[in-house]
């Protein structure tokens, strides 16, 4: 093992002179200070130093997939990573229960002296956004109009610059796209799962059609969700209507990564496939916890300003509510249960198709 030549000391290696001199009261600028205005400053520190982290890590992983092919070790190391990531989260989350000590009226003590300065100003938590694949083509109004509001210059320049380059999301689907469809000499797998999606959706109609319990606008209004569900999956055989949905919104993935996504949850016990399901399900809770990070801040923000704005100006529990389900990224994963079919349904994938993965799935 190498060893460091010169001493390294606990404080110096940790810079802590810098750290915890970093707290600086705004209250104490105008009397007293605010008892409480200290623990907001060190929460949303230890936040940033937090988004720091996963920054570093989500880096890391668009390395990664930013190549021609992903190799299974290096898969190894980007579900790992990712799974770093859902720790950090789901510690940040917890954090707010921390904030959630300061009662209203503790806040308001210090709170007008904050203005303009707001959370939405935070250029890492941005980066993370557009780093995951929220970039400003996906959010909400609002939010798109307002996006690079209140910024200087310099940070306006480097979030452009990166919305340019591939998000995660946009790699990954890459990554997906390149699966074979499985379509062999005398093995195709979805001709196997149209006829079975075909008799379950079937059988569900039928179901709503007989249930005695359905009032007559009930039973209309589950005809027409069946209907829709219907749609959606006659869309995964037919390309061209996939991308009518897509350009609408009601997909996110290419037809291709879709159905190679699909492939891969349909058959997730296989050992080919343990490390790309791993990663599927890795950005599901990824996307799952920033959306109750949203949702705990928003409430959180209810519970101290109740309908007032915000101190940047936005309108406070409203915005952050309204963002809460619109400014979700990996949704396709989420929704993909709407495609699975039951084990008993599915087809025995025959040696030759395991063969050939083990050298396409790259």
């Amino acid at each position: 093992m190498k060893k460091n030549v010169e001493p390294c000391y606990y404080g110096d290696y940790l810079q802590l002179d810098k750290v915890l001199g970093a707290q600086s009261l705004q209250s104490e600028k105008y009397g007293d200070a605010a008892h409480e205005e200290m623990l907001f400053i060190i929460v949303h520190q230890v936040y940033e130093l937090w988004f720091k982290q996963v920054l570093h890590e989500l880096n890391a992983v668009i390395d990664t997939f930013n190549q021609s092919s992903v190799k299974d070790q290096q898969l190894t190391s980007v579900v790992h990573r990712l799974h770093r990531v859902i720790q950090i989260q789901k510690l940040m989350n917890d954090q707010i229960a921390i904030m959630e000590t300061m009662t209203p009226q503790q806040f308001l003590s210090f709170r007008d002296y904050l203005v303009p300065a707001s959370g939405f100003q935070s250029i890492q938590f941005k980066r993370l956004e557009i780093s995951l694949g929220l970039k400003r083509d996906y959010r909400i109004d609002f939010d798109k109009q307002s996006f690079y509001n209140r910024l200087s210059d310099k940070d306006r320049e480097l979030l452009e610059a990166l919305e340019s380059k591939p998000s995660l999301f946009e790699l990954v689907d890459k990554w997906l796209a390149r699966m074979p469809l499985l379509k062999m000499d005398d093995f195709d797998f979805w001709e196997y799962y149209n006829a079975a999606a075909t008799t379950m959706l079937a059988e569900d109609k039928n179901t709503i059609e007989s249930n005695p319990q359905l009032s007559e606008e009930e039973r209309r209004q589950e005809l027409k969700d069946w209907q829709s569900t219907r749609e959606n999956f006659d869309a995964l055989f037919d390309d061209s209507h996939y991308t009518q949905l897509r350009e609408k919104g009601k997909f996110r993935l290419t037809h291709d990564a879709m159905l190679s996504a699909l492939f891969i949850k349909q058959y997730s016990e296989e050992p080919i496939f343990n490390l790309p399901f791993q990663l599927i399900t890795a950005l599901t809770d990824i996307d799952e916890q920033l959306t109750i990070w949203r949702y705990r801040h928003a409430m959180m923000v209810q519970r101290m300003l109740g309908t007032k704005i915000g101190t940047g100006g936005s309108s406070g529990h409203q915005y952050l509510k309204r963002t809460t389900e619109s400014n979700r990224i990996f949704l396709d994963f989420f929704n993909m249960a709407t495609f699975l079919l039951p084990k008993s349904a599915l087809p025995e994938l025959p040696e030759k198709v395991r063969k050939q993965l083990g050298f396409h799935l790259k």
